[in-house]
Formats: structure tokens, C-alpha cells, sequence
């Protein structure tokens, strides 16, 4: 088996409201979708996330076809290592990252399907028969949070998520609308995205922990240097999750061994590729680490990839992240279990085990032709 060809096809889509958190306002994503065909007929598909740019996503993966384009893709490893080394992606690793995760995951796809089995089998099988996903919730007055809780207690959510680090007193109202809507026994778990000051974050912590039962606080403090979480960590109940800083392999074996929180919040983009984030969860697991998925915004295919190791990883928790709920279009032929609810089971088709509808990718692909990217700063709907 040979791979014949690569295409890449970015492809825009809006969410149904505005995401905003202490560093961004947007209105929806733009992810480069990969396609690789081979000799013997089989398609693979995969997609990248998008930082900064979405172009420049997908102009990586393009200056990395020439790499890919003739190799067997069972040898995703050396592929991998020329990608990095040869075409020196190694020194824009970030970038790099982001956009070969997309051509591994295609790559696994093939694999998949050339041996007729579904990715968490390739990575040890299911440690577990479902997966949790949380309920993201929209920042709003406090009438708004109590409908989206209500709404998300209704569907059977338990865990329920909240970006903070923006305007503290408003943040506090959310809070006691939140908790008083969801009960005592659901979790709230915050996001403040790196916004407070070592002092700010002890102070509000311990006063929020004590008034809420927080579940955990995602990056509360910069987390470089590592010794700002590891200080915190020492002065607050809170359990930490760490993100930011996780940006490649070594950073985010860096972080795990300094044990400087309690979750790990991730997924193969930061890092490069599935067997890269799969061991990074067998690591983390011997060093006490929860882990938690992380959602840049995806659409279908990155979410089922995601779904596959988490079904796998010893340490999955509860209340993963998704933005399924709040996506107004996807590029799948059917939709994916988190659209409604929090639970999503085994995939047993072979590879990623869902399908492509190249018609609505096609028509994704369109959308960003005429609306380009969404950008992350203005109004949140600016194209």
C-alpha cells in the first residue's frame, strides 16, 4: 500500500454563537481537512487544527505532501521524522504539529482500514465503554446561565464549563447562577485562560472554591515559569488543569513531571500526532494526572479521533471537551453522539470509523473560498 495522493481542503464553519474567553472573541472555526488516497483504493481522512492563521495550516501541509506522497502508511514514524528534520518543520514546531496531526490521523485512518479495525484497538483497546464530554457554557447575564444549565441538566450533562478572566463580579454572578440551577453534586469547572496574577488567582480561588465547589481551574496563572502553578498549587484547594504550556512533546513531558496540577488538558494537535499523545497519557498516568481532551473548535473527524484515545487512555476523566453542541454544520455523513448529550460509546467501524460527506465538506470548502477564516479578535464575527 502506497499513498498516491494528498489533498488538503480547509473548510469553514460558523458556530452558533459567539465563543468568548479572556483571549479571544470568534465566531467559529477553520480547519484544513486532509485526504490521502492510495494505490490499492483506500482514503484517509484527517483534520488539522488552526492557531493564528488558517492559511498558514494549510500552506504546511501542502509543503509537506512531498514527504508523504509515495510512502507506505503503516511507516508514519520516519515519515514523521523526514517531515521534521528534512523539511525542517522541526524549527516552526508548533505549526508543524498542528498541521501534520492532520496527516497522521489520515494516515491511522488507512491503517485502520487496511486491517479492518477501529483506532482505540491499535492503541490497546477500550479501557472503558463510553466517554464523558462536558456542557460548554455560553457567558451571559444570569438568566441566560441558568437556561443553558437547565437545558444541559436536562440532557443528562455533569459537568459544566465556564470561561472566567474576564470581568470577576459578572463571573461570580454566573457562578451562583450556575450552581444553584445544576445542584450540589454536578462539577463546575472554570477556564481563566492564564488571566490572573499569582495573588489574584489565590485570592479569587479561595474564595470561589469555598462559595461553588469548583472541580478545577484550567490555567488560572501563566504557566511559564512551571513554578508559577507549583506555588499556586500549594496555596489553594482547587485542583489545577493545565493547557497552555503543553505545546510540544517535551513541554508537555516537562510539565508532567514537574507535577504542578492535577489534570492535563490536551490532544494530539499540541503535540503531533495520536501514538504521541497516547504515550504522553501513559506517562502521565505513572506520574498521577488526570487527563482531560482538549477542543481547539474541531468538526467531526478530529473529534472521533479523540474519542478513540480517550476510549483507550488509562486516565481518562470525566467532562472532556467538545464544541459538537454548538457547531452549526459538520462535514460527516451522520451526526456525532455529542451533538445532543454527554456520552459517546465505542466506534467500531475500521480506522476513525465515521465517513466523510465530501459534499458538505465541499460546501465548507466553498464557505471559506468566499469568507476566508474566522479571526479570533474584533467583534467575533468578522471574517
Amino acid at each position: 500500500m502506497r499513498i498516491t495522493g494528498l489533498e488538503s481542503i480547509p473548510a469553514r464553519v460558523a458556530y452558533k454563537h459567539v465563543e468568548v474567553n479572556s483571549l479571544i472573541r470568534r465566531g467559529g472555526i477553520t480547519d484544513t481537512i486532509v485526504k490521502l488516497t492510495t494505490d490499492d483504493g483506500l482514503v484517509g481522512w484527517g483534520e488539522c487544527t488552526r492557531a493564528a492563521d488558517a492559511g498558514g495550516i494549510d500552506s504546511a501541509v501542502k509543503a509537506m505532501a512531498p514527504l508523504v506522497i509515495g510512502r507506505d502508511p503503516w511507516d508514519k514514524e520516519a515519515i514523521r521524522r523526514d517531515i521534521y528534520a528534512q523539511g525542517l518543520w522541526g524549527f516552526q514546531p508548533m505549526t508543524g504539529n498542528f498541521a501534520f496531526a492532520g496527516i497522521d490521523m489520515a494516515l491511522w485512518d488507512l491503517c485502520g482500514k487496511a486491517c479492518g479495525q477501529p483506532l482505540y484497538r491499535m492503541f490497546g483497546g477500550a479501557l472503558r465503554d463510553e466517554v464523558d464530554y462536558f456542557y460548554y457554557l455560553e457567558q451571559g447575564g444570569e438568566g441566560e446561565v441558568e437556561a443553558q444549565a437547565s437545558d444541559g441538566v436536562a440532557r443528562g450533562y455533569t459537568v459544566f464549563y465556564l470561561k472566567v478572566g474576564i470581568d470577576a463580579p459578572a463571573e461570580e454572578g454566573m457562578l451562583d447562577a450556575l450552581r444553584r440551577t445544576i445542584g450540589p453534586n454536578a462539577k463546575i469547572r472554570i477556564d481563566a485562560n492564564q488571566a490572573w496574577t499569582l495573588p489574584e488567582a489565590k485570592r479569587r480561588l479561595t474564595r470561589w472554591h469555598e462559595a461553588y465547589d469548583l472541580d478545577f481551574v484550567e490555567a488560572p496563572v501563566p504557566v511559564d515559569p512551571v513554578e508559577n502553578l507549583i506555588d499556586l498549587k500549594s496555596q489553594i484547594s482547587t485542583p489545577l488543569c493545565v493547557n497552555e504550556g503543553l505545546w510540544r512533546e517535551a513541554d508537555a513531558y516537562r510539565v508532567i513531571k514537574a507535577r504542578c496540577g492535577d489534570y492535563l488538558c490536551y490532544s494530539p494537535f499540541w503535540v503531533g500526532s495520536l501514538a504521541r499523545f497516547n504515550a504522553l497519557n501513559w506517562a502521565a498516568h505513572l506520574e498521577g494526572w488526570q487527563v482531560c481532551k482538549h477542543t481547539h473548535g474541531e468538526l467531526g473527524l478530529a473529534a472521533a479521533a479523540g474519542q478513540h484515545l480517550m476510549l483507550a487512555a488509562p486516565n481518562t476523566c470525566d467532562g472532556n471537551q467538545q464544541t459538537a453542541q454548538f457547531m452549526a454544520a459538520d462535514i460527516l455523513t451522520r451526526p456525532i453522539p455529542i451533538i445532543e448529550g454527554p456520552k459517546w460509546g465505542r466506534i467500531d467501524g475500521p480506522g476513525l470509523g465515521v465517513d466523510v460527506d465530501e459534499d458538505k465538506l465541499m460546501a465548507r470548502h466553498e464557505d471559506h473560498l468566499r469568507g476566508g477564516g474566522f479571526t479570533t479578535y474584533g467583534d467575533g464575527t468578522d471574517d
